[in-house]
């Protein structure tokens, strides 16, 4: 549409619909192709020039813009815009999602509502910011009379009390309150913000004069409130509050913009940014992904920190500890082969879809908690707790030598997984054809029949889907690890493990030293069952799911597929040796470690990246430093070392103090 016709179609006795179109409108024409936002200022100037030049369309004009703003509330926009409506998480999460599927009306006294169809698009911040100041001036002329200009200072002065209010319910609030540092709860700020901007407002209509104690007032709420993050690294993290105090800190960021718009010595310029942030802020409010990332940003970092902590018991540094990995790795491959057999025995049980997925599961979660309460390990387990383990050597990487550590830990880890899928493979072979024989010699049978074994090589064949059910292993190994981040994280933060100590019904009923004892316990081995009982009904019944749907879709454990080829062997006699599928699925185990590892340990390496803040710069330093490493000593990710590893050169130190 031109700008005449614009113009010609303004009508201030059009319906509240119509009139808000027409408003839609008329910006569509302001932003163009969205191309240039100098373009989109130039517009504006020329229906400045369109309504300054004709009298008549003036008239037109302030009759509609005054049917307007008579129609509209500016308060919600200017007070709430941006802000979740609701003050949990999962609340929040649900109105987005709504906000996402079903269509909103220009049919609206709500400005808030209205805003977002008529500024939706990122190119509307860059065009009102890159309005210039006389431009301004003319825009302010044009919208606000004297009258107009006391009704804005109304309903800035409303908004105000709104996030005021907003502000200081969330600081009374006793999940925060609680957990603020004894400072900053002696100090009290939110209990004098409310009285402080009534004084504000007051000293505003009579003088409009600026006050920079309520600035302060709103820096000390937001610092008390800081506090609580020290509580949550702490003691544990919940979503909701972090919620809870990124909410809080946008609203006082809100507060001092509207006292810009009141006190600045260029209230039309305040304004414009005014304006451009809650475009910024109603495009990121609609945003799902937006929500999960700032809202979960300190948990993940904190799972990750949980998940470091439990991965420095699975690198090896030396060579003792490298024996040692070899001799836990071996006996939680003598386990698996019982879990081996189990899976074969709860097979031939013929049960339904799902029960047999659980049964599986079952199965799998015991065999792993019998590892774990054994001090034994599982190889394909350990790389999504031993990544972050590694990137906490990066915590404090512009220090001289973090790189080096670093790429220390990738050799260490690298080792520790060789030993562990050595240990794994190289006992549980053994223990199969071991039960394998016991069974023939006992019963007459071996663990399968041959159709069954014939079956088994087959699905492990390295040109079938193999490759595609290791890596889906992998994401399922990487879940279990955040499945026990999470459950570590819940159980610190509700302090189970101190209501296990002395809670007076745990005590009447253990004792005691006995209590004590089990909450010690729990806390110690909470994260290893969630991560081994999550990760074994994962592998049982994420298969059944997947068959409900129609995928056919498997979970590929390389230790387990070992286990299963070497009964299959068995079953088949020395003639297996000429079948070509049988060495097609050694090929296959032989690739299922390697996926295993690689899809785990890639996806908690990235968790561990991001909540660690790493740079894209640090990243393409580490990745250099790693391949020098790789050229100058190869056997550094083969064997334990006897010397300290040799410090990378200076330029590397450079790069990683910058």
């Amino acid at each position: 549409m031109k700008l005449p016709d614009l113009l010609q179609s303004l009508d201030p006795d059009a319906s509240l619909a119509q009139r808000h179109l027409w408003l839609m409108a008329a910006l569509r024409w302001v932003r163009g192709d969205e191309s240039d936002p100098q373009t989109s200022v130039l517009r504006v100037r020329s229906f400045l020039d369109a309504i300054e030049g004709d009298a008549t369309l003036a008239a037109r004009w302030h009759a509609w813009w005054q049917r307007f703003t008579d129609a509209v509330d500016m308060t919600p926009l200017l007070a709430d815009h941006g802000f979740a409506p609701r003050t949990a998480f999962m609340s929040e999460l649900n109105h987005r999602l709504r906000r996402k599927v079903l269509p909103g009306t220009p049919e609206t006294t709500d400005l808030a509502e209205l805003y977002g169809l008529l500024l939706p698009s990122d190119f509307d911040v860059q065009w009102i910011k890159g309005l210039d100041s006389p431009t301004l001036q003319r825009l302010r002329a044009l919208l606000f009379t004297e009258a107009d200009e006391r009704h804005w200072g109304a309903e800035v002065m409303d908004a105000l009390t709104f996030c005021v209010s907003q502000v200081s319910a969330t600081g009374f609030a006793s999940e925060i309150r609680i957990r603020m540092s004894p400072e900053a709860q002696q100090a009290r700020p939110f209990h004098e913000l409310p009285s402080d901007f009534e004084a504000l407002r007051q000293a505003v209509q009579r003088t409009g004069a600026r006050s920079e104690e309520s600035r302060a007032q709103l820096d000390a709420c937001r610092h008390a409130a800081y506090t609580v993050y020290s509580h949550l690294e702490e003691h544990g993290v919940s979503v909701g509050i972090v919620f809870r105090l990124r909410q809080l800190r946008e609203r006082i960021v809100r507060i001092k913009q509207l006292l810009d718009c009141l006190q600045s010595e260029q209230p039309e310029r305040a304004t414009a940014g005014l304006l451009a942030d809650l475009v910024q802020v109603g495009i990121e409010g609609r945003s799902v992904r937006a929500l999960i990332a700032s809202s979960s940003q300190l948990t993940a970092a904190k799972v990750a920190e949980r998940s470091a902590e439990s991965g420095e018991h699975y690198i090896t540094r030396n060579l003792a500890e490298y024996k040692d990995m070899l001799g836990k790795a071996a006996g939680g491959g003598a386990v698996l082969g019982f879990t081996t057999w189990a899976k074969f025995a709860l097979y031939s049980l013929g049960l339904s879809a799902f029960w047999g997925g659980f049964a599986a599961g079952l199965n799998y979660a015991i065999s792993f908690v019998v590892i774990m309460l054994l001090h034994l390990t599982v190889a394909t387990k350990q790389p999504a707790v031993t990544a972050p383990a590694m990137v906490a050597k990066l915590r404090d990487i512009k220090q001289v030598g973090a790189v080096r550590r670093f790429v220390d830990e990738v050799a260490n880890l690298f080792r520790s997984q060789i030993a562990a899928i050595l240990g794994n493979i190289g006992l549980v072979i053994p223990m199969v054809l071991l039960i394998s024989s016991v069974l023939w010699f006992s019963t007459g049978t071996a663990m399968i029949n041959e159709d069954k074994a014939l079956h088994t090589l087959h699905a492990h064949h390295l040109l079938g889907p193999t490759a595609l059910f290791a890596a889906f292993t992998g994401v399922l190994l990487f879940a279990s690890s955040i499945v026990a981040g999470w459950v570590e994280n819940w159980f610190v933060f509700h302090r189970l493990d101190s209501a296990m100590a002395h809670n007076p019904r745990f005590t009447r009923w253990l004792g005691q030293a006995r209590a004590a004892r089990w909450a010690l316990s729990a806390r110690q081995n909470i994260s290893g069952l969630a991560a081994n009982i999550s990760l074994g009904l994962m592998l049982g019944l994420a298969p059944a799911f997947a068959q409900f749907f129609g995928i056919g879709l498997d979970v590929r454990h390389v230790t387990l597929s070992a286990g299963q080829v070497a009964a299959s062997a068995f079953a088949l006699g020395l003639d297996v040796l000429r079948l070509p599928d049988f060495w097609w699925a050694v090929a296959g185990v032989l690739l299922v470690g390697p996926i295993n590892l690689t899809v785990s340990f890639y996806l908690a390496f990235r968790l561990a990246l991001r909540a660690q803040a790493i740079s894209t710069g640090n990243r393409a330093l580490i990745r250099a430093a790693l391949w020098r490493r790789v050229r100058v000593a190869p056997l550094s990710f083969l064997l334990p070392p006897r010397d300290e590893p040799e410090d990378e050169t200076e330029s590397v130190k450079e790069g990683a103090n910058g």
